[in-house]
């Protein structure tokens, strides 16, 4: 944990949440003294999942990551200009997952205009751990629906209710 109180601000959309993402909360609660896990109503994207129980499964999952690393986390969602949203929390990072280069282009497009509205905020990158960089939101969703085996890229309770909404046993 950091030293000086650090306030991160990890945004997504969570739906569902993977083990990905389990792995950059992890990594950055570990930097951070107090985490904030902003999970975006987007519904420009079609969820899955309606925003209350995204937010609900991010918080049944991330609890032992507080636990280990001692790290405040809160889950809040949100549907405003994420660095409104980062000001409302008094973030003074916004964390970001990377899993490959495509990935890039837009983070860093996406960094430089939230720089260009705040640049108090910054804005830190972290890789995606090798066993994850493939996983994402969208091809678990895909898999699920489609009837693939999503158990190794999604934590055991996203899993069952990833299985249920989709209408598989």
């Amino acid at each position: 944990m950091a030293d000086g109180g650090l306030i991160g601000l990890y945004p997504g959309t969570f739906d569902p949440i993977t083990n990905g993402h389990l792995d950059i909360i992890g990594r950055a609660a570990q930097l951070c003294s107090k985490l904030v896990i902003g999970v975006a109503r987007n519904a420009g994207k079609g969820p899955l999942f309606p925003t209350a129980e995204r937010v609900e499964m991010v918080r049944a999952e991330i609890a032992p990551i507080a636990e280990r690393t001692g790290t405040e986390i809160d889950v809040q969602a949100f549907d405003s200009l994420l660095i409104a949203f980062a000001q409302q929390v008094s973030a003074q990072v916004i964390v970001r997952g990377l899993r490959a280069v495509s990935d890039f282009d837009y983070e860093f497009q996406m960094a430089g205009m939230n720089a260009r509205l705040d640049q108090r905020i910054e804005t830190i990158f972290l890789m995606a751990s090798e066993r994850h960089q493939f996983i994402s939101s969208r091809f678990v969703k895909e898999i699920a629906q489609l009837g693939g085996d999503i158990s190794s890229f999604v934590p055991k309770l996203t899993l069952e209710r990833t299985l249920r909404r989709v209408g598989r046993p």
